[in-house]
Formats: structure tokens, sequence, C-alpha cells
């Protein structure tokens, strides 16, 4: 087993929800810094970064089960007359944006942005700008039960610059949602739970390529590993973040995202 693929099973678990792009720190220590990079070659690459989003993905059902499974009850039966249907029907309602931008531009993102490390390092550096100046001067007067429709149609939206290595599907998230006033742990939170349903879509989608179930069938205990791992650093970088955010805000992550930007523009341009 090569230890690099571990070592990106915990990268993704960290990256996911942390505002630091997990797609794009896929990218940069693959790529740019060869770790597995004699592992996870050629076609392999796509789907097993896919595969470990699904290790998140399974991390966010069990982290917040229990909240799940009242927004889906009451979802489903009360429609939007409590707080957690609402809540689900929302989320529904966000997911719409990413999941179109992510069928229609599906190719044009694998093909020419994923590769663009250029464009990656200036996204890494303008969002980790960007979400810490919305944070800073955005208000804490909301929460979930305050979210109105327009709202999480607004953070849906956001999501879409997400399918661009470097933006950060978090971070992106959580600056639309600290924007129109949530407090930072309700909008990490919304953050995460709109994250399950477009990884689900991305991995439901891969699998119907021929190429994913081949890569899985030769190489499994990759496969396994990866999931498992990055399932495992996902639930303590859930419990991190939220703890951490009650009483700090994202200056942190700006200084990291301009000091990984700078280096992969340095790496590109020298």
């Amino acid at each position: 087993m090569d230890f690099g693929v571990i070592i990106l099973a915990i990268i993704q678990g960290i990256a996911e929800f942390l505002p630091i792009s997990s797609s794009a720190h896929l990218i940069i220590f693959r790529d740019l810094f060869g770790l597995a990079s004699q592992t996870v070659t050629g076609d392999m690459e796509l789907a097993f970064d896919i595969a470990l989003h699904f290790g998140t993905l399974l991390a966010i059902l069990l982290y917040f089960f229990k909240d799940w499974w009242k927004m889906l009850v009451s979802g489903l039966t009360k429609g939007t007359k409590q707080k957690e249907g609402k809540l689900f029907w929302y989320i529904v309602l966000a997911t719409i944006p990413a999941a179109l931008a992510g069928v229609f531009f599906e190719e044009t993102i694998e093909n020419v942005v994923r590769k663009n490390y250029l464009l990656i390092g200036l996204a890494l550096i303008f969002m980790g700008i960007v979400i810490y100046l919305v944070d800073k001067t955005a208000k804490q007067k909301k929460n979930l039960g305050d979210m109105k429709a327009k709202d999480a149609l607004l953070i849906g939206c956001s999501q879409v610059f997400a399918l661009i290595p470097g933006f950060s599907r978090s971070g992106t998230t959580i600056a639309a949602a600290r924007s129109l006033s949530l407090n930072r742990e309700d909008a990490a939170k919304f953050s995460f739970y709109l994250s399950a349903p477009v990884v689900c879509g991305a991995v439901v989608l891969s699998l119907f390529k021929e190429s994913t179930i081949l890569a899985i069938e030769s190489h499994l205990a990759v496969f396994v590993v990866g999931v498992l791992v990055a399932f495992i650093a996902g639930l303590l970088c859930i419990e991190f973040l939220l703890k951490y955010i009650r009483k700090h805000d994202f200056k942190v992550f700006m200084w990291y995202r301009l000091i990984l930007g700078l280096i992969v523009i340095g790496y590109v341009l020298f």
C-alpha cells in the first residue's frame, strides 16, 4: 500500500470541512508534490478523488445522523411547517445551482480547470481574503431557524464557484452564509449539510462511468483504505471546526491559503 494514499485521504478528511479547498489540496499534493503519484494515475485520479469525498460524506451522515433523520421525516411529512422540514427543503433548493453547473460543465472543469495550477493558486489567495473579510464585517444575528428561501438559494449559488479547485465548497458557502448574517457555527453547519447531496450526486454519476468501475476493480484495496481514512479524518475535523469557530474567526485559514497559494504560483512560474 502506497503511504501517500493514506496521506491524501487524511488531507481530504481535513480539507473538506475547513475552508481551504479539498479539491485543490488533492491536486496540489498529488500533481505538484508527488504524493501517491505512482499509484493514483490517469483515469483513476478523478475516481479516487470522488471516493475520498464519499468517505467525508459518510462522516457527515454519521455525525449529523439525528439532524438528518429529523429533517427528512419532517420535510417529507410536514413540508415547511416545522423548522427541520423547512431546513430540509432549503437544502434541496440550495443544491440545485451546483448540481446543474456540475452536470453542464463537468468536462470543462475536468479538462481545463483541474490542471490550471496558476488559477488554483490565485483562487486559494482570493477566497482566503474574501472569507476573512466577509466574516470580519458580517453580523452574527441569525441562526438556521431565521433562514429564508432566498438565503438558501444565494448560498447554493455561491457553491457553484466551488467547482473550481481552490475556491473551496465550505469556504464559499460559509462566506455566503456569513454575509447573510448567519452566526459562524450555523453557517458551518449549513455548509456541511449542503455537501451531502452534492457529493452523493457526484458519486452516483461517477459510478455510471466505465472508467470508474474499472479503476475500483483494479485498485479495490486503495479505494477502501482511502474511503475509510477520509471518513475517520472527516469525523474528527467536523468536531474540531465546530468547536474552533465558536471562539475564533477565520484569520488562520486566510494566512494558510495565502501561503499555499503563493507556493503554488511560485512553483508554476519558477
